[in-house]
This record gives structure tokens, C-alpha cells and sequence, in this order.
């Protein structure tokens, strides 16, 4: 039995005595024993916890008796009393319920029952005019009704699990419990019978004018739905019901709950019942839907009180939505669960005061809807642990203290997800993404492989990037640990290579075969770092570095899209001299040299030959002419043309990428815009380019399958042009390339894999960088560049293959499920890469600035949902327009900005360096962000940077340590003080106290 209020507070007295007493408990442990055995399921793991902590029985006592006592005070009684009814073991989830309210009609002489709302998550009301149903919104009841409601429960029929097949005989049964209980007279049986089992006639007409989005939908019966019999309720469901589209917003599983209300002139009293049937059983014309009835709420009572009637069905209606008073319906064993159900709710009500808001006004449906279990209190309200804290890194990270033990782990982890990372790619998703990603990668290798052939002499241009770029890709797709990371080029490993070979020319060392060396040393690096386990360091890694790190990848790129912007500008200077006017007077010539002054070469070949009237600017120049003119120095605006395809580019991407969350259109539609709205913008502008005819500046993409450099091959030989101490020396430089990619590969998997992505099949971050490893020594061999992870094209190749629930019940806002983890798209990526050389007739037409504004939405996208970016605008916003962020809740708002600044200035530091030539040490840049982050410590609280930030693991694991070194050397010193425990405490320790809370 569940202890009533009164026990519980003679509990509390109890438990109060218990904790001021210094004596042994003695009379206090009955009551007690009552209300543990009735919560030992909810405090059995903290009290086994607390015991084995904690060797002194006295002391165990109090602190198991505090915990009692402040959960009790915490936790309603309803909320107890529903948690011990729910049962918290019972995982069975209870069916979606959709719930319709029928009120009574009079047409004419005729009753009938007709539809007025309906609930599958949110109300949704036949609006006035009887054609169309009203938006879905968050029911607003009255709290009287709510109350008239609880008074309904408790005075009328309440049956459960009833035997049901019919309406006609469930209403019988109804009507035969309230005659034996004496609620109603015998006469009245016929009376009741009859008004319940009239027709009902549900909402299916549909409207003349239908929006554009409605139009090539196979629309709903145009006619209300009859009944077989126009004296009674239909015994099946009618063809309108069977064909109703709005089948497609039910889960399959659902249930129903019918509640109907009315007011007749026969009653005095009313004629409450509450029924739940022993099975769902369909009752022809009384739903809708097809759906199988579970629940019916009858209330018919004395006119004059339709307005309250129709409250308390709205109330009812609303409650059996509720994903926490459902539950207790399906599971209630009498009437008190029900009105526990009710007091809880009632525990969570709000109460808007009608005269500062309008009751008329329909409250949209929040995006996110928060968990039930919260009411119950389920969650460890003692926790010591943060909720801001990060969660702990499983066996990703774990340090096996065994040769190559994280590869074997990681290995046996993905093993079992390779089939599905092939089959599960196959979706029109994936083909968006592929677009996207493909032009980001192309545009990347062409940028790099330029900025690498002028730091190389051509070592290494165009054609190695591309080559490298698709064969280091697609490989590490295929059997990396994590396949949604993008390899690609970086900047501190273009500032290694331009410094390698400017110190390889100065010393007369052959470039080539000393860069095969510091690969072939930074594989066998790469190699010992997997073996033992040294990606282990990544766990010190807190959202303060991840964010600096992101933050700056992010920035880089948003600077060189506009920094490439710009550059267009100074290319193509806008003509500010020009006037329309004077246009008749703008011309151009070119004149011959003196041949007084010209050479003896143009003498005897071009002067007495050559037209100069018809030679081009650059040749005239050539040949020692000279133009003559004001236009001469016109150039075409196309500056102003790449600006409005660089912007409009970004612009249209950026709406577009947003248009799912707009009112036009079907839901498939816009979710399709969505997806493909790079494609839609890259295709655009495309277009627009061919369209106006302008020579903008479009992609080069390599047409010959050649190295750039004349006489270099596609293999590099280990020997042969180097002294031999080169071979050795290289090992130190390698060092710094294994930490330069160690760190890059690392922190950006660490981002990949944040648990904001929901991603379930695992990481891989051994085997990830083992797969590094080797495409660095493949890549040196062949001369190709250095590959390692590139951070804001992961996030966007993750933001592409985002997946979200399709919203069934209407107005429940689309949730995010995780990513579509495979490995297709990445492979598809980099073999259109390698491709790219044979699609040189195709690709010429994309014009640069297009790609620039590709680049630039990356940029800008990569830093959506970093906190670090949130409080920054801090910054710029008044205090009561900054949004409710849940750490501005715990933690004072200037140690929030003065959190930030450390972060800003971080950053700046790290711009600053990686602007010169002191880019090459950027990992130990990001080192010296973890240390900066261990000096907050000093700084800050641990409760402080919970919330703003993750606690380091070696912080709580000393804190852990010291609590346990503290609680030892307490007990010594009372040891040594105390006197021997007598009889009274070794009666304690063995009375049966303990027995209900024990495993």
C-alpha cells in the first residue's frame, strides 16, 4: 500500500529526530521502514553507493536518512504514488492516442452527435464557419474545469478494463452499473440509451477554394458521413472514415479515446463514466478515424451548462494526450490512480491571470516538448555532477594499456556497421551532398594545388591535388574509422612544405626525396602513436579548445572567400571615370614606334608590315607601340558581376536552406529545397553568368593526366641524390609534421563526433589516424601533398546528411534523430574528384566567385550551434533581449563575457600567428590552449566552467580522490576518539533497517 500524506508527514517528524539525534535509532525505524520499502526502487542504488563510501554505520545512517527526507520534500505524493504505478522497470510503451470530442447536435427534431475537436498531440478545433479545422495549438484550459473534471472522476462510473465488442453494449453496461450504484432511476435507462447511440457526423467537408499546396491531393469526401441507420450509430466504419487522409498524421499503433458531452432535458444530475476497455475494439461510426477505441468519457447533464460541459471535455481530451496521465489510464487499477494522475497534473499546471492575456489567442506548438520523466523526478536530483559537464568518452578513448588495444577496439567496433554504411548511402539525400561536398573539395584542391605550385616551383600543383585529394579520400572513406571526415589540405601543412623546399634549395638537398622521408618517418610516427594509445590525450580536450580550434578554421575560411572577393576588385578596377555622355568621344588607338628609336628586329620585320590599327592592347604593347585614347584605360565591370554571384549565391543558399522551416508548400517539397538548395544556387548562378555573357573568371581544371612539372614522375625513389645523414636527420622535421597532423586529425574527429550529432555507430579515432598514417608514406612516394582532416568541410558533409523525424501528429515540430552515417557519399565525393580532369568541358562554365560564395556559406554555417559564437553576441545585446540560454541561468553574466574575452583573445593570438611564418607550430598552438584552459581552473569555479565549458577528467578525478583521502582520514581520528560500539549500535547495524534497500 502506498503511505497516505498524513504517514509521510509523521515520517518527516521522524526522519527529522533521526538526523538531530546523536543516539542510536531505535523507535523511528517502523515508519520508516514503511516509506523506504515503498521507494526502494528509486533509492536502492544510492544508498548502496552511500554504505560503501562510508564505513562508519552512524554516519551511513544520517546521510541515507537526509536523502530520504529531501526527496521526500522534493517529489509530490501524486507524483510518488504515479511513480510506483508506472513502474519504472516496465519499459512496454504505451500507444499514441488520438482522441476526438463529439458534442450533441439538435437538428430539427433529430439529436445527433457531431465533431467539435480533435487531439493527437495538439487540439485542433472545427472553426465557425464548419468547413476547415483550425491550426493545431497548445490546449489552454480553465483551471475550474480542471477541478469539475477531478469532481466527475470521483462521483461518477469509473470501469476498467471493461469487456467490450459494441457501443450498444458498453453503453448497457454503463447505464447497468450507475442503476445498481443508484446514480440514476431505472427509468431512465431508455432515455440515456437512446441519446448515446445516435449517428455522429465527423469534420471530413472540405472548402471550395483549396490553396495551391492542396491542389493534386485526392481530397476527402466532399459530404458529411452517414450512418447506415438514421436511428442509431453505424456498426462499421463508413467509407468516408476509410478513405480519411488524416490517417497519414496517426502512428499505425494508435489508439483511440472518444469523449462525448451534451446536455438533455431529462437529467437533474449529471451522468458521468469514465470506461477502459479490456482490448481496443473499432465501433463502427463513432471515430473519425478507423482507429480502434480504448477509451470513451461520457458526460450529459442539465441545460444550462453547455459551456462548462464542453470545458470539462476539452480537459479530458487534453489529459489523454498528456504522455504522462495516458500512461497512468492504460495502467491505473481504481479510481484513485486516475485522480492521482490529476493531482499531478494539476502539481504542473500554470496559470496565466486572464486579465494580462487573452484566452482567445491559440499558443503555436513548441519546438521541443520536454520529458515527462522530469515530473516524476526520475533524474538524481542529488547528482554532484554537473549537468553542463561533458559526458564521459566511452571505450573511444580508452586507454587499454595494450599494443595496438584502441586499433583493436576500434576495428571490432565498426566491423559490424560496414555492410549498412554501404546500403543505408542510398538515399536522394546523399546525392545532395555529394553535389555540395564535390564542389567544395574541387575548389579546395585547386586553390591549394595553385598556392602549392608557386611555393614548389611545380613540384606539386593542380594535378597532384587532384590526384591526391581523390586517391587519399576515397581510401580513408572506405576504411577509416569515421567516414563522414573530409581529407583534405591545410594551411600550417602549405607553410611546411613552402619552407621545406625553400631550406632543400638553399642547401643544394634534393626536395622531393628528403619530403619521402619525413612521410616515411611520420607513418612510422603515426603508427607508434596507435600502438599505444596516445590518442588518449584527446579526452583533455575541452569544448574550450574544440571551439577555439573550430572557431579559427571557420574564420579562415570566411576571410579567404572574401579576401579572394576582393582581390577581384583590384583585378577589375570599377570605372568611376566613365560618363554616358561622352561615350562618342571614347576611342582607342595604336600607334607605330618611331623607327628612329624602334630596334633593328622591328625595323626589318614589323614596322613597314604590320597594321597597327588592328593590333589587340597586348599586342601593341609587345611590339613597342603605344595606345592613345580615353578609353584605353576601360575596363569591364566584372568586379561588380563575381560580387552579386558571390553574394547571391551565398544569399540564395543560405534562404533556401531555411525554406523548410516556411509556410508554402508541402512538407516533401520544402524538406527537397532544402536539401538541395547548394545545388539550386551553384545552378542558378551558373546560369545567370552564361546568361549576361561577361568574362568572369571561371574554374580551371587540368586536362592533361601529366605531374605539373616537366621531367618529374609520378614515383619518387627513396635513393640516390641525398647524403645519407639526410635520411636520418629527416625523423626531426617529421616530428613536427606527426604533431602538426596528429592534432589537426584529432580535433577535428573530436568535433565530428560531438554527441550533438547523435552519431550511433561509433568513432574510430585510432584507426582514423592509422589510415593517416599510411596515405601519408603512399602520398610521399608518389609526390603527391599531405592529406588530414579538414574541419569546416566535415561539418558541412555532417550539416548535408542531417536527418529529422517526419512530423506526424500535426503541429509537432520535426526533431533532429542524428546523421545518415555511411560511407558512400565520401567515396562519391573524391571519385568525381579524380574524375574531374575528363570533366574540364563542364566544369570551365562554373564561374570562381560562385565557388567563393560556396566557401563562404561553409564558413559562416560551420559556426551555427558553437557556443563560443552564441556569447559573443552577448556582447551586443541589452540583458532582457539576450536569449534564455541555460548556462546565463547558473552563471553570473560577466564571468560568462569575461570567459569569452580569454576565448577572443586565444583566438586572436592564434590569427596573429598563423599569418606568419610561425604557422608551422600551430600544434603546439593548440597545446597551448589546453594549457591555457588547466590556468582557468585558477580562474574560474568547477561549477562555473561546468556550465560554459567541460570539466577536465583529471579535475574530477582528484576531486574524487581527495573527497576519499578526506573521509579516510576523518574516520581514523574518530576512530581513535570514540569508544567501542556497544549493543545498541550493533542492533542497529543488523536490524532490519537496512533489509529493504539491500541489492
Amino acid at each position: 500500500m502506498v503511505p497516505s500524506v498524513e504517514r509521510q508527514q509523521r515520517c518527516l517528524l521522524c526522519l527529522d529526530c533521526m538526523l538531530t539525534s546523536t543516539q542510536p535509532f531505535g523507535i523511528h525505524v517502523p515508519p520508516l521502514y514503511m516509506v523506504v520499502s515503498w521507494r526502494t526502487r528509486t533509492w536502492t542504488k544510492t544508498y548502496n553507493k552511500t554504505m560503501r563510501e562510508n564505513s562508519n554505520p552512524l554516519l551511513r545512517i544520517k546521510e541515507v536518512v537526509l536523502y530520504i527526507k529531501q526527496q521526500m520534500l522534493e517529489v509530490s505524493p501524486a507524483a510518488e504514488r504515479l511513480r510506483y504505478i508506472l513502474n519504472e522497470d516496465d519499459d512496454m510503451p504505451t500507444p499514441t492516442l488520438f482522441t476526438e470530442m463529439d458534442t450533441l447536435q439538435r437538428e430539427g427534431d433529430e439529436l445527433e452527435w457531431k465533431e467539435s475537436a480533435r487531439w493527437v498531440k495538439f487540439e485542433e478545433k472545427v472553426e465557425e464557419g464548419g468547413e476547415r479545422w483550425s491550426k493545431p495549438h497548445v490546449s489552454t484550459l480553465s483551471l475550474h474545469s480542471l477541478f469539475e473534471l477531478r469532481t466527475c472522476l470521483q462521483t461518477g462510473t469509473v470501469l476498467l478494463d471493461l469487456d467490450g465488442y459494441s457501443l450498444p453494449q458498453i453503453v448497457d453496461d454503463i447505464i447497468e452499473r450507475q442503476i445498481e450504484e443508484g446514480m440514476i432511476s431505472h427509468d431512465l435507462r431508455e432515455k440515456i440509451s437512446f441519446v448515446l447511440l445516435r449517428k455522429h457526423r465527423h469534420q471530413t467537408k472540405k472548402p471550395i477554394h483549396r490553396s495551391l499546396a492542396d491542389i493534386g491531393k485526392s481530397s476527402s469526401s466532399t459530404s458529411h458521413a452517414q450512418s447506415r441507420s438514421m436511428n442509431d450509430i453505424a456498426d462499421t466504419p463508413s467509407t468516408d472514415q476509410l478513405k480519411n487522409k488524416f490517417m497519414k498524421k496517426i502512428p499505425r499503433d494508435a489508439e483511440a479515446s472518444n469523449v462525448l458531452v451534451g446536455e438533455v432535458d431529462f437529467l437533474n444530475k449529471p451522468f458521468v463514466a469514465f470506461v477502459r476497455l479490456a482490448q481496443a475494439t473499432t465501433l463502427g461510426g463513432l471515430t473519425e478515424v478507423p482507429v480502434p477505441t480504448r477509451f470513451l468519457f461520457i458526460l450529459l447533464g442539465p441545460q444550462g451548462k453547455a459551456k462548462s460541459y464542453n470545458e470539462i471535455g476539452r480537459a479530458i481530451a487534453t489529459l489523454m494526450v498528456d504522455d504522462l496521465f495516458s500512461d497512468v489510464a492504460y495502467k491505473a487499477r481504481d479510481r484513485e490512480d486516475l485522480i492521482a494522475g490529476i493531482d499531478e497534473f494539476l502539481d504542473e499546471v500554470i496559470v496565466l491571470p486572464p486579465g494580462e492575456w487573452d484566452p482567445k489567442i491559440r499558443i503555436e506548438p513548441p519546438k521541443k516538448v520536454p520529458s515527462a520523466d522530469k515530473r516524476l523526478g526520475m533524474s538524481n536530483r542529488l547528482s554532484n555532477t554537473y549537468k553542463g559537464q561533458k559526458a564521459v568518452l566511452g571505450e573511444e578513448l580508452a586507454f587499454t594499456g595494450r599494443f595496438c588495444g584502441g586499433l583493436y577496439l576500434d576495428i571490432k567496433r565498426k566491423l559490424p556497421w560496414f555492410p549498412s554504411d554501404f546500403y543505408e548511402g542510398f538515399h536522394i539525400q546523399s546525392i545532395s551532398a555529394v553535389l555540395f561536398i564535390y564542389l567544395g573539395c574541387i575548389t579546395n584542391a585547386i586553390t591549394f594545388g595553385g598556392l602549392l605550385g608557386d611555393a614548389t616551383d611545380n613540384y606539386q600543383g593542380v594535378m597532384e591535388s587532384f590526384l591526391g585529394t581523390a586517391l587519399a579520400g576515397s581510401v580513408f572513406c572506405f576504411f577509416g574509422g569515421q567516414p563522414l571526415i573530409i581529407l583534405s589540405s591545410t594551411g600550417p601543412i602549405l607553410i611546411f612544405e613552402k619552407l621545406l623546399f625553400e631550406f632543400s634549395k638553399s642547401n643544394s638537398i634534393d626536395y622531393m626525396e628528403l619530403r619521402l622521408w619525413i612521410g616515411m618517418h611520420s607513418c612510422l610516427q603515426c603508427f607508434i602513436l596507435v600502438a599505444t594509445d596516445a590518442s588518449y590525450i584527446i579526452k583533455y580536450m575541452t569544448r574550450f579548445t574544440e571551439e577555439g580550434f573550430s572557431s579559427l578554421i571557420s574564420f579562415i575560411f570566411i576571410s579567404d572567400a572574401i579576401k579572394k572577393m576582393v582581390g577581384a576588385f583590384k583585378y577589375y578596377p570599377i570605372n568611376t571615370d566613365f560618363k554616358p555622355d561622352y561615350v562618342t568621344t571614347y576611342k582607342c588607338e595604336c600607334l607605330a614606334p618611331d623607327p628612329k628609336l624602334a630596334t633593328l628586329q622591328l625595323q626589318t620585320c614589323f614596322v613597314y608590315t604590320l597594321d597597327w590599327s588592328q593590333l589587340s592592347k597586348k599586342e601593341c604593347v609587345k611590339y613597342g607601340g603605344s595606345l592613345v585614347g580615353k578609353s584605353c584605360k576601360y575596363v569591364p565591370d566584372l568586379a561588380l558581376m563575381s560580387f552579386i554571384l558571390f553574394f547571391g549565391t551565398y544569399s540564395m543558399t543560405v534562404s533556401l536552406k531555411k525554406f523548410k522551416f516556411s509556410r508554402y508548400f508541402p512538407t516533401k517539397l520544402r524538406k527537397l529545397i532544402s536539401d538541395f538548395s547548394i545545388f539550386m544556387s551553384i545552378m542558378t548562378f551558373v546560369g545567370l553568368d552564361m546568361l549576361m555573357g561577361l568574362k568572369t573568371p571561371k574554374l580551371i581544371v587540368p586536362t592533361e593526366f601529366k605531374p605539373t612539372r616537366p621531367g618529374r614522375g609520378w614515383l619518387v625513389m627513396p635513393f640516390g641524390k641525398n647524403p645519407w645523414w639526410v635520411y636520418l636527420a629527416s625523423f626531426v622535421p617529421a616530428l613536427l609534421v606527426t604533431i602538426l597532423i596528429f592534432m589537426d586529425q584529432q580535433i577535428s574527429a573530436v568535433i565530428v563526433n560531438r554527441k550533438e550529432n547523435k552519431l550511433k555507430k561509433g568513432c574510430g579515432y585510432h584507426l582514423d589516424l592509422f589510415w593517416v598514417g599510411v596515405l601519408m608514406a603512399t602520398c610521399s612516394f608518389l609526390g603527391l601533398p599531405w592529406y588530414v582532416a579538414a574541419t569546416v568541410i566535415s561539418i558541412a558533409h555532417i550539416d548535408s546528411l542531417k536527418m529529422e523525424s517526419e512530423s506526424s501528429a500535426p503541429g509537432e515540430q520535426p526533431q533532429f534523430l542524428g546523421v545518415r552515417e555511411q560511407r558512400v557519399t565520401g567515396i562519391l565525393v573524391f571519385v568525381l574528384t579524380g574524375v574531374s580532369i575528363f570533366l574540364a568541358p563542364v566544369l570551365k562554365f562554373i564561374p570562381m566567385p560562385v565557388l567563393y560564395g560556396v566557401f563562404l556559406y561553409m564558413g559562416v554555417a560551420s559556426l551555427s550551434g558553437i557556443q563560443f559564437w552564441d556569447r559573443i553576441k552577448l556582447y551586443m545585446m541589452p540583458s532582457k533581449h539576450q536569449p534564455d540560454f541555460t548556462y546565463l541561468r547558473h552563471v553570473p553574466l560577466r564571468r560568462v563575457h569575461l570567459f569569452t574575452l580569454i576565448q577572443i583573445t586565444c583566438l586572436a593570438v592564434l590569427w596573429v600567428l598563423k599569418s606568419t611564418f610561425l604557422a608551422i607550430i600551430f600544434p603546439v598552438m593548440i597545446l597551448g590552449l589546453m594549457v591555457v584552459r588547466k590556468m582557468l581552473d585558477m580562474v574560474f569555479s568547477q561549477h562555473d566552467l561546468a556550465w560554459v565549458d567541460d570539466l577536465l577528467p583529471e579535475k574530477e578525478k582528484k576531486k574524487k580522490d581527495d573527497d576519499k583521502k578526506k573521509g579516510k582520514g576523518k574516520e581514523k581520528e574518530k576512530e581513535k576518539k570514540k569508544p567501542k560500539p556497544d549493543d545498541n549500535e550493533e542492533e542497529v547495524r543488523n536490524s532490519s533497517f537496512f533489509c529493504p534497500l539491500q541489492d
